[in-house]
């Protein structure tokens, strides 16, 4: 009954697509009468049984995530809706996730200087790190506020913000109330100078939840203070940013109560992010430091739901996309306290580089060949409120070299060496991975390609050697099939295989796939979250009118 119901629902929504299409392209020919954008998305799965990998089967074997938004516009003023159904959940997505519901609606009026927003609203300040909302649909996460937003800006030169509201929290909001302020002051605009930009900006954050009697007895405040000072500075290609946050007192569960003394251990949350570089003349310099300590924020106190956080805290190293590269991702360690050790942060960096070989070097040759490298490396800080660098938590160096050999044939090679803390840094075990990565296209006309993937992952450690092919062929634009299969040939012997067929017209991209997947992290922007082992075809729709 359930796949009968979400086979209906999925084409109800593809022919209310086509008319509402129709709709906005008569909206288009005078927008003054207003008009009507929205986007719809579903993904349904099917699981099985697998014993090679003790696969989840959730009850009914069958989980669907659905999807629609409505936004309206005229003139000045917005308004918009988004409804999502849950029937089950996904496996891997969070639990908090069930039913169905309205689960955002907004109204806006704007002009060139002053914006008001009553509903649900995303918003950041600054990096993200005291505090971000937004809506990340791999993860599961939605933190939007509801309430109210105010925002105003004079010339270019000052911009200002004000917020409050009581943030998402699965599909309802929660009690927990966030207000603050953000301003920008463009120094360089205001003194007229030329190519040169200069601003320093500033925030404040006010977090409120209610205490429980035991943190009322231990003295805790319901109210959490933060706030966060910051520079940006353009000049010719050259960048720099600096941000320094302060994000107030917080509070962590005594591991080791016995029901004598303090339940809470009271820690100040701070952060420290510099980023520099250059950029110009093909060459692309970026440097990033950051030092965390005690920066996670919780949208509510006792819950370890992936989507329970108020702020932006994303791994600052490379974002792999090949299955190889991403078998062990980093995620940035904002402090914890367990019965295994205290680790208050993290202290570390990256430095990218970018070059891009001209055409007719040469080097490039007649068609150029593009170089990155990168290196990043992260590790505890050994002794609270320091500098002090501890145990290694990542490290990661790669180079990829990107070469158009000619109108048809273009070819990227990678090579990652990955060293990773098994233990979260609770101990100086490290291991070690070399993976290499030939990444292939061939285009024998504008409307039919090939893309081969071939990847080797090569350790003495965890399940040692694995290998991975990928082979994707294109019918531009409609078509597109692929298959792939990731293999541990060093320890398990199994066979991680996924293959699938899309069709795309206009705005609505359908896909259907069946495969088996590893127990392990996914990231989406350098988040993370746990996603079981699992084996299942999955239906996917998405389109925007």
């Amino acid at each position: 009954m359930k796949v009968s119901c979400a086979i209906a629902i999925t084409m109800a929504a593809l022919f209310a697509g086509t008319d509402l299409s129709a709709e906005e392209s008569d909206y288009g020919k005078d927008r003054s009468s207003g008009y009507l954008t929205g986007s719809f998305e579903t993904s349904t799965s099917l699981y099985n049984e697998d014993d090679k990998t003790s696969a989840v089967v959730p009850d009914g074997h069958f989980g669907s995530n659905n999807y629609l938004k409505l936004d309206y516009y005229k003139g000045s003023f917005s308004a918009g809706v988004q409804m999502e159904a849950y029937s089950p959940v996904l496996v891997g997505y969070p639990s908090d996730l069930k039913g169905a519901a309205l689960t955002n609606y907004f109204a806006r009026w704007n002009d060139d200087r002053f914006s008001i927003t009553a509903g649900t609203f995303y918003d950041q300040f600054g990096s993200g790190l005291l505090f971000r909302s937004w809506e990340d649909r791999a993860l599961g996460l939605n933190n939007a506020l509801l309430g109210a937003r105010l925002t105003y800006s004079f010339n270019d030169i000052v911009s200002v913000k004000a917020i409050w509201g009581m943030p998402r929290f699965g599909m309802k909001f929660s009690e927990t109330q966030v207000k603050g302020a953000d301003v920008s002051f463009a120094l360089s605009n205001l003194a007229g100078w030329q190519n040169i930009y200069w601003a320093l900006e500033a925030s404040v954050m006010d977090r409120y939840e209610a205490l429980d009697d035991q943190r009322r007895l231990d003295g805790c405040s319901p109210n959490t203070t933060g706030w966060s000072a910051r520079t940006n500075f353009e000049h010719k290609g050259f960048f720099l940013k600096a941000e320094y946050v302060d994000a107030g007192q917080k509070y962590y569960y005594n591991t080791s109560y016995s029901g004598e003394g303090q339940m809470y251990h009271r820690k100040r949350g701070n952060a420290q992010l510099i980023e520099t570089g250059y950029n110009g003349n093909g060459l692309g310099v970026n440097v990033a430091l950051r030092r965390l300590e005690w920066m996670d924020s919780k949208v509510v106190t006792g819950s370890n739901s992936t989507v329970n956080m108020l702020n932006y805290v994303p791994a600052m190293c490379t974002q792999y996309t090949y299955m190889l590269t991403t078998l062990h991702p980093y995620g940035a360690r904002t402090g914890e306290i367990s019965s295994r050790f205290t680790n208050s942060g993290e202290i570390g960096g990256q430095i990218d580089v970018f070059y891009n070989f001209r055409r007719g070097t040469k080097i490039g040759g007649k068609r150029g060949m593009k170089v990155h490298a990168n290196f990043s490396t992260y590790h505890t800080i050994a002794q609270e409120g320091t500098f002090k660098a501890g145990n290694m938590l990542f490290r990661d160096l790669s180079v990829d070299v990107e070469r158009q050999w000619s109108r048809k044939f273009k070819s990227t090679v990678l090579w990652s060496m990955q060293e990773y803390s098994p233990k979260y840094g609770a101990n100086k075990t490290t291991w070690l991975s070399n993976i290499f990565v030939a990444d292939l296209l061939y285009k024998f006309n504008s409307s039919f390609s090939t893309r081969l993937e071939l990847q080797y992952l090569t350790t003495q450690e965890d399940n040692k050697d694995w290998m991975a092919a990928l082979v994707e062929v294109s019918f531009a634009p409609n078509w597109s099939i692929y298959a792939s299969d990731m293999y541990n040939h060093g320890m398990t012997k199994v066979h991680y295989y996924n293959g699938g067929v899309s069709y795309t017209k206009s705005r609505t991209r359908v896909a259907l796939s069946y495969g088996r997947f590893r127990e392990g992290l996914l990231c989406s922007g350098g988040v993370c979250r746990q996603i079981p082992a699992y084996t299942g075809a999955n239906l996917s729709v998405t389109m925007s009118f």
